[in-house]
């Protein structure tokens, strides 16, 4: 008697994989927003990004004065810094949500409290 053996085309074993890494993604997607995060900029996006953000950002959270000279996270006075504090400003306002840190993909998630000194981010 010949042992029968089940055997999937390659295309539907490729198709369980993609589902299984994406439902992967999104179990991490997931418990990032449960986890404390905070939203940054990229250091390598370019002085315009930083700037597009930091407007963007504050018209939008209209809480800068923390980024303005005398503010509490003023310093380090760079376009980095500054945006990522008005960054984290507005991600937190709009509810932790991942595709609010992506501002047009210079932003990123860090499990890393950023703050420093006198500049906690909220």
């Amino acid at each position: 008697m010949a042992k029968s053996t089940l055997s999937l085309p390659p295309v539907l074993l490729l198709l369980l994989l993609l589902l299984f890494l994406n439902s992967e993604e999104s179990l991490k997607v997931a418990n990032a927003q449960q986890a404390d995060t905070w939203c940054i900029a990229k250091p390598s996006s370019s002085d315009a990004e930083l700037t597009a953000n930091i407007n963007f950002s504050c018209d939008q959270v209209l809480d800068c004065g923390l980024i303005q000279e005398g503010g509490q996270c003023f310093l380090p006075n760079t376009l980095v810094h500054h945006a990522s504090v008005v960054m984290n400003l507005y991600y937190k306002t709009m509810g932790k949500n991942y595709w609010n840190c992506d501002f047009r993909n210079s932003g990123l998630l860090s499990l890393t409290d950023p703050s420093h000194d006198s500049c906690t981010y909220v």
